[in-house]
């Protein structure tokens, strides 16, 4: 597993406008941000009638405001999209930002979003299948010339995928089911992303998946492991609290579930030795919503104070 730490930042995207966004990754690509992620959610959580930008247009947008950080969705799930008409997205994507896209998948869960707008939502298990199919049409149709596929849920005849991205596009899953997520993920990923709520469990996670990775015969160290995190940042330990408690109310079970004991929250130095201890179980990448309206604040703080501890790492 990679020892080396990346931070990635999430962008603003539920009730919040294009100029907000826009800032806010102009931001993090100029103070050294590994990434930018977005939701693909086409209904606002929890609420269907939230107001949400669409994920890809939004990182194609994104792509041409930036020049360094890596673009990604925080996960994509099946049925949105025809898997070939995903690839073209994508590989429009990594041309427009001159080879930065990463391709996030998961099962899909908000039923809402999927019934309302006419889209599948079988049981888990074919979610998982669809999954699976997925990320296979995609590395194909990404690399190989024509593909011709035919799975259970989706299917392509000669399909050309022109241009190809400029680099071998990273595929990320994001997901805690211990049986067949992590195996889905031990085949085919790049990058596993446990989510947050899962924090408190990422030991047990990574575990897991290495059991998985054995089981396809694969390198765990092939494999970036990612955590999907809140980060409460404060000058002092004051107000570090006092920001804790709000951020626990703000979230809940969702993403607040184990803020403080498990979480990364404090002053710049309690959250270096916070990320350390994610460090050492083997995480390499951190996909962080910083606490706060304007989140481009904490993130300065975060990048004067934290980045630099681990700018060798």
């Amino acid at each position: 597993m990679a020892s080396s730490m990346q931070f990635g930042g999430t962008l603003p995207q539920i009730k919040r406008s294009w100029q907000e966004a826009r800032a806010v990754a102009e931001e993090l690509d100029a103070l050294g941000f590994h990434s930018a992620w977005v939701c693909d959610h086409v209904y606002g959580v929890p609420a269907p009638n939230l107001p949400i930008f669409e994920a890809w247009t939004e990182l194609a947008a994104v792509a041409a405001v930036t020049s360094r950080i890596e673009l990604g969705t925080l996960v994509t799930p099946p049925f949105f999209r025809n898997p070939a008409i995903l690839a073209k997205q994508i590989a429009t994507l990594d041309h427009i930002s001159g080879g930065r896209a990463i391709v996030g998948l998961g099962a899909g869960w908000f039923e809402a979003e999927f019934r309302g707008t006419g889209s599948p939502f079988p049981a888990l298990g074919e979610r998982m299948k669809a999954l699976e199919e997925t990320a296979i049409l995609l590395r194909r149709l990404l690399s190989e010339e024509r593909v011709t596929f035919q799975g259970r849920h989706f299917s392509v005849s000669e399909a050309w995928c022109e241009p190809k991205p400029l680099r071998r596009t990273p595929i990320l899953i994001g997901g805690a089911g211990e049986k067949v997520l992590l195996r889905i993920a031990a085949q085919h990923a790049d990058i596993w992303n446990n989510l947050a709520v899962f924090q408190a469990q990422l030991p047990a996670k990574i575990e897991a998946l290495r059991r998985r990775c054995d089981d396809v015969k694969r390198d765990i160290a092939e494999i970036r492991i990612s955590q999907q995190c809140v980060v409460v940042i404060e000058e002092d330990e004051a107000r570090a609290r006092e920001s804790l408690e709000k951020a626990k109310k703000i979230y809940g079970g969702h993403m607040g579930g184990a803020l403080e004991e498990h979480g990364i929250w404090g002053t710049p130095e309690r959250v270096i030795d916070c990320i350390e201890r994610h460090r050492k179980l083997g995480c390499g990448l951190l996909v962080i919503e910083f606490f706060g309206r304007d989140t481009r604040v904490p993130a300065r703080l975060f990048a004067e104070r934290v980045l630099p501890a681990f700018s060798g790492a």
